[in-house]
């Protein structure tokens, strides 16, 4: 299997629309060759799913979630293109699906990879750079090693990037195309935040 350098599947999204995940997996099923992969991604029907994402999403709602128990709570906005499809009972499902998953993640932070800092980016990278078990490696394969567990870390910190808690074999971004696809409207989820009771406080307050 090719290696997928970042570079390269920020490339195919900037030709496709499509999602950093997708790319990557694309260039991963063809080679690195990118011909190849925007082909790919037309045939599995991402890019013409992907082309609603640039569509403007000015309407939406605001739901939250209280977990049982009363110890997490939840705010999440999720915006689509009309009130129309905001009022339909599939879009306030997804988003109340959504709102649920942010209360069982307790490790996300952010909706998207895109979204971290990158000061959190090159905190990480330092921290992992400087682990013990990296110490006797060349410095080619450190750098691999680093790069593959900062995905790896980046993706705990994204809500789209979790698997789904009803359905683990799909994500919640792909929970969220398959709502696009069924309401014909870009849905995206802005922000949110996530509520834990006691958290904070010092004890010895």
């Amino acid at each position: 299997m090719a290696d997928i350098s970042p570079k390269l599947v920020k490339e195919l999204r900037e030709k496709t629309g499509a999602g950093m995940k997708d790319c990557k997996t694309a260039l991963q099923e063809n080679d690195g060759d990118m011909t190849k992969a925007i082909e790919w991604l037309r045939q599995k029907g991402i890019t013409s799913a992907e082309k609603k994402a640039g569509r403007t999403t000015a309407e939406g709602i605001i739901d939250s979630y209280i977990h049982t128990g009363n110890r997490v709570g939840v705010l999440v906005e999720v915006n689509c293109e009309t009130d129309f499809v905001a009022r339909r009972e599939e879009f306030r499902e997804l988003v109340r699906n959504v709102a649920m998953q942010i209360a069982a993640c307790p490790n996300v932070e952010y909706v998207r990879t895109e979204d971290i800092p990158q000061e959190i980016i090159d905190r990480e990278t330092q921290i992992e750079m400087g682990r013990e078990d990296l110490a006797s490696k060349p410095e080619n394969i450190r750098e691999k090693i680093v790069q593959g567990r900062i995905e790896k870390r980046l993706k705990e910190l994204s809500l789209m990037d979790q698997p789904y808690i009803r359905d683990q074999s799909i994500t919640v971004e792909e929970l969220v195309k398959q709502t696009v696809a069924q309401l014909s409207e870009n849905i995206r989820v802005r922000r949110f935040v996530r509520f834990v009771l006691g958290e904070g406080v010092d004890d010895k307050a």
